[in-house]
């Protein structure tokens, strides 16, 4: 399985410049260390072409918020919350249901 971990940096709000720019450098970070140290080991989950992708952002309050973005089994879905849910980060809760699951 490919693990990808993207840093969404245009977020509902907006910080201050100077804040902004350290914010979306130390999100950066985390989807980095999140793709290559975290979510490791689903490497080696389901088949060598399938995907997961794992969007991180800032919620208003600053702390960083996460979402899987494509089809996954329930499985990794629940694996990638238990990571998260370690590190500290929270679910990216919507107001619209799959936001970023194929909405037309």
């Amino acid at each position: 399985m490919t693990v990808t971990v993207l840093a969404i940096l245009e977020t509902d709000f907006r910080p201050e410049f100077s804040l902004g720019k350290i914010m979306n450098e130390r999100l950066k970070k985390a989807a980095t260390a999140l793709q290559e140290e975290s979510l490791k080991f689903l490497a080696s989950v389901g088949k060598r072409d399938d995907d997961l992708v794992v969007y991180i952002s800032y919620n208003p309050k600053y702390k960083i918020r996460w979402r899987v973005v494509n089809d996954v089994p329930k499985s990794v879905e629940e694996q990638v919350a238990t990571v998260c849910g370690d590190l500290g980060y929270i679910p990216w809760k919507t107001n619209v249901v799959n936001v970023f699951k194929g909405n037309e």
